[in-house]
């Protein structure tokens, strides 16, 4: 299981890792699809680290396939996150400063099921989120993507 560490300029003690997560509305755009996580229980958008010779839609797309069975098309990104002052480490001791993608995606099949990272899903307000034991630097973006913005943000 992974810790979050924070403090000024942290991330120079860290190597950058690249991921992307979605956010997936449902019909009416009033609720976003939220997973949990089988590693801590914690709730979080679909997402993960992007791998060698895939491009950041392409690594978007494969993760929320992976966690929650949904064919998606990536319509815009909403922001790019990338603290300086936040790094997560690994139990092997890997430390990563994440640069991460939050990316609104378009279901192009509507059945979710539970890939292996996952104990649970659903459809949440932004209120019903806000309930969630949260990792925080998801809770950090649900604001962005429930702006429906057309501008990215950049944190």
């Amino acid at each position: 299981m992974a810790r979050i560490l924070n403090g000024d300029r942290i991330g120079a003690t860290a190597q950058l890792k690249i991921g992307a997560t979605a956010a997936i509305f449902d019909a009416n755009r009033e609720r976003i699809l939220l997973t949990q996580r089988a590693d801590n229980a914690q709730w979080c958008l679909p997402g993960g680290g992007m791998e060698p010779g895939e491009s950041i839609i392409e690594a978007c797309a494969r993760e929320v396939w992976e966690e929650t069975g949904l064919e998606v098309r990536i319509t815009r990104l909403i922001g790019v996150y990338s603290s300086p002052n936040r790094i997560t480490e690994y139990a092997d001791g890997n430390r990563f400063q994440f640069v991460s993608l939050l990316f609104e995606a378009e279901p192009l099949n509507w059945e979710v099921f539970l890939g292996e990272e996952c104990l649970a899903w659903g459809w949440f307000t932004p209120d019903e989120a806000n309930e969630l034991e949260m990792l925080d630097s998801h809770r950090e973006r649900l604001p962005d993507a429930f702006a429906h913005g057309t501008a990215a943000f950049f944190r």
